[in-house]
């Protein structure tokens, strides 16, 4: 039996699948700050016993959260002399142009703390000033004087050779075992120099609690199982085995959210849906990101806390191209100082959580505004629901402030939920030039379903997919990966100078360092699968773009095909391409694909109808409606291809699909609601 489990905000999602394709799942609350304990929580919900266990599959949010939160190690950095304040020069490229006030993020490393030492390298990676030892003790002294926990050593050109990065982090161990030491050659070989040294930063800055995290899990999965086939799910879309995720806990950044997008993809092959805008809605979140030709979009351009008025902090590492607001269940909805109406980033996670799980919360969220509206049932909750203290919540809290009552309070705070989530979704499609009528939209989480058919109507969107096991389908999604590492080395030559076969050689190098990386975690060379791209640009540009290229040995004539197929792309991402300028390759990047048997997906059969799937008839205020009266059908009984029109609600385990008038739905042959525009 293979077992995912994913960490959230607000609960901890599992899904198992067995020998016969049978796939079960569970949720639990999240439990911070042991989160392990979440874990061991949901697979006892599950019913998941020990020795039934083959594969265990895990994705977090404990990287993201302590990086949020500012809850990691207290760090020293080692640097190139010169290049001590490289974290605080930064960018010149202020996302607040006219804003006078702007600060630039401060650096997770006090100055005090960065310290330099006169080794040099230049930009062919030849040594012009070698290491000093004595200088690294100083520095190693100086970090145990200051009770540093954590150091990343950066040097300038290490990308292109690591050889001075590598004695400093010998040094160092030889001097103090104990500390926790990342150089920024381990984690990344790409240029930029503040991009690579502040990835080397905050893979340090969360080591610590990574390592500490990972090892009582596998602790108590030991002592629970002898499974040997324990993963940790990466941002990159793959999978990796738990002493490599301590190695370079910054690759977990985004580990459960891509997660659910890498699963619509594999289910959008699956059936026939090859355009898809993947939309997660969590407790605390929600999270977007664009599927073009079943391609899952993968970048080393990531920032954390990015918006339209802060720079953010880069990561040069691979991470799925993802949007990411603070909108999901458990947003409170308050008053701003204009008297506006806004619903989150706060959340009131699982603890007190909503006014309607009776724990202790007071402020309205968009969960309690659903179920005051008649989209949830109370009597689908855990917890004793006492309707009268949510009603109450919401007028006194939004629907005084306006002189409306509750319901309509509630379905303002559904409506300015549903904004936030419709300017994510507007980012990932049409300010990247996509038309979202062209894509499918494939909800998933808690609340996907919920917000998603209304978001389709704003949207144009012709279909809605709510895809089996939606409540938990970043663990399904982690079910299908494959391991998976991304290896990037920055290589500047001009197309026209290439030499094939030095070219081919640094390809070889790179895909044997993979298959030894793989084979020292046991897999065979015939189960590891290379996919090549490289990063290229016209001359004189800045910016790059990832074009596929061959396997193998190139020829001229491939050499031309990649010309051109980088015309095309770039045309196709900046609206206009230059046939007569040079090219030249930035990257190159290979991703390394450690292949595993994937669980079969069955299909359903079910008898019965549609009118046997009735559970009641409720009243649910709509927009413009207002009450009424709805039938409300149990998913798990409804038999595919038979037609639900509009207005109606499907509720199942953890989640419920509102569809409009207008709109229908159905199940298909594996159990996805499809829904679409009725004629259509």
């Amino acid at each position: 039996m293979r077992v995912a489990t994913d960490i959230g905000g607000t609960f901890t999602d599992l899904v198992y699948v067995d020998e016969n394709g049978f796939i079960g799942v569970a949720k639990s609350n999240t439990t911070p700050p042991n989160f392990e304990k979440g874990v061991l929580d949901v697979i006892e919900k599950a019913g998941v016993k020990s020795e039934q266990l083959s594969m265990f599959i895990h994705g977090t949010t404990v990287i993201i959260n302590a990086l949020t939160e500012r809850k990691g190690a207290k760090m020293g950095l080692i640097t190139t002399e010169g290049f001590r304040d490289v974290l605080e020069i930064a960018r010149g490229n202020r996302p607040d142009l006219f804003n006078v006030r702007y600060k630039k993020p401060e650096p997770f490393v006090e100055r005090h703390l960065r310290l330099e030492v006169g080794e040099r390298l230049n930009y062919k990676g030849e040594i012009i000033l070698p290491l000093n030892r004595e200088e690294i003790e100083e520095c190693v002294k100086y970090f145990k004087k200051e009770g540093v926990e954590a150091i990343a050593v950066s040097y300038i050109h290490s990308y292109v050779n690591p050889t001075h990065e590598i004695e400093t982090v010998k040094i160092i161990k030889e001097v103090w075992p104990e500390v926790f030491v990342t150089a920024s050659s381990d984690i990344t070989k790409e240029w930029r120099e503040y991009e690579r040294t502040n990835t080397a930063v905050l893979n340090a800055y969360v080591q610590p609690a990574a390592t500490t995290y990972i090892d009582k899990l596998d602790k108590k999965l030991r002592e629970q199982t002898e499974i040997d086939q324990r993963y940790i799910m990466q941002s990159n879309g793959g999978t990796t085995r738990f002493n490599s995720a301590k190695a370079a806990p910054i690759n977990m950044v985004e580990s459960g959210p891509v997660a659910g997008i890498f699963g619509a993809a594999v289910l959008g092959e699956l059936i026939g849906e090859k355009n898809i805008i993947a939309f997660d809605i969590g407790g605390t979140t929600a999270k977007c990101s664009l599927i073009e030709n079943g391609e899952v979009k993968v970048s080393t351009d990531y920032y954390i806390e990015r918006d339209s008025r802060n720079a953010g902090y880069p990561i040069k590492a691979p991470v799925v191209d993802i949007v990411e607001i603070g909108n999901g269940g458990g947003s409170i909805a308050w008053i701003d100082d204009a008297g506006s109406l806004k619903v989150g980033p706060q959340s009131a996670g699982a603890v007190p959580g909503p006014v309607a799980y009776g724990l202790g919360g007071t402020e309205p969220t968009t969960t309690d505004a659903n179920l005051l509206t008649g989209r949830l049932s109370p009597k689908n909750f855990d917890y004793d629901v006492d309707m009268n203290n949510v009603k109450e919540a919401i007028q006194k809290k939004i629907g005084d402030q306006f002189g409306i009552s509750a319901e309509e309070a509630a379905l303002g705070i559904i409506r300015i939920a549903n904004s936030n989530m419709l300017n994510a979704l507007k980012l990932i499609s049409i300010r990247k030039g996509h038309n979202p009528q062209n894509f499918t939209l494939l909800a998933f989480g808690g609340g996907g379903s919920m917000h998603a058919p209304a978001l389709a109507l704003e949207l144009g969107v012709k279909k809605v997919i709510v895809p089996i096991a939606s409540p938990v389908f970043s663990a399904w999604g982690m079910l299908m990966t494959d391991l998976r590492h991304d290896y990037i080395q920055t290589y500047i030559k001009r197309m026209n100078e290439l030499s094939l076969a030095e070219m081919d050689a640094q390809w070889e190098e790179i895909e044997e360092h993979a298959l030894t990386y793989y084979k020292d975690e046991g897999m065979m060379a015939g189960t590891v699968e290379f996919h090549r791209f490289a990063d290229m640009r016209y001359l004189g540009q800045e910016h790059t773009v990832k074009v596929p290229v061959p396997n193998g040995k190139w020829t001229e004539e491939d050499k031309q095909a990649i010309i051109e197929k980088f015309h095309d792309l770039h045309e196709k991402n900046y609206t206009f391409k230059l046939v007569d300028s040079p090219t030249e390759i930035v990257n190159l990047h290979v991703t390394a694909f450690g292949k595993v048997p994937k669980p079969i997906i069955g299909k359903i059969t079910r008898e019965g109808s549609v009118e046997e799937a009735k559970k009641e008839m409720r009243d649910v205020y709509f927009e413009q409606k207002g009450w009424i009266s709805t039938s409300v059908y149990d998913r798990d009984k409804l038999p595919p291809n038979e037609v639900v029109h509009g207005p109606a609600v499907v509720e199942e385990k953890a989640a419920a699909t509102v569809i409009y008038e207008g709109q229908q739905l159905y199940l298909d042959e594996f159990g996805n609601i499809i829904i679409e525009m009725e004629g259509k």
